[in-house]
């Protein structure tokens, strides 16, 4: 697995409007990524990876669904069916509405 760099996530336009709408006095994935904006960067993970191949999911990205498995008491099935279908997940996350996350 290889690493593609990328500056940052910015959370998409349509996914902070249905978040907000959804919740509008917050959640605690929402609260998490607004006060503390992204808490990891993929850089911080490039020396765990190769410089050529397939390319990884985000290792930041996954450090988050880390995070929020830990804070909610997930298994990493319910963590992967979070992403998946939680939109506060999504928010905190950077997602579109339409991603379909990753295999547990």
């Amino acid at each position: 697995m290889s690493m593609w760099r990328r500056k940052s996530y910015e959370i998409a336009v349509q996914t902070v409007q249905v978040a907000r709408a959804a919740f509008p006095k917050g959640a605690l994935a929402i609260r998490i990524r607004d006060a503390l904006g992204e808490v990891f960067e993929d850089a911080q993970f490039t020396d765990l990876f190769a410089v050529r191949g397939h390319p990884a999911l985000s290792p930041a990205r996954l450090a988050m669904v880390t995070v929020l498995q830990y804070a909610e008491g997930l298994s990493d099935r319910q963590a992967a069916d979070a992403v998946r279908g939680r939109l506060n997940w999504k928010y905190y996350l950077s997602l579109e509405l339409t991603d379909p996350g990753f295999d547990a």
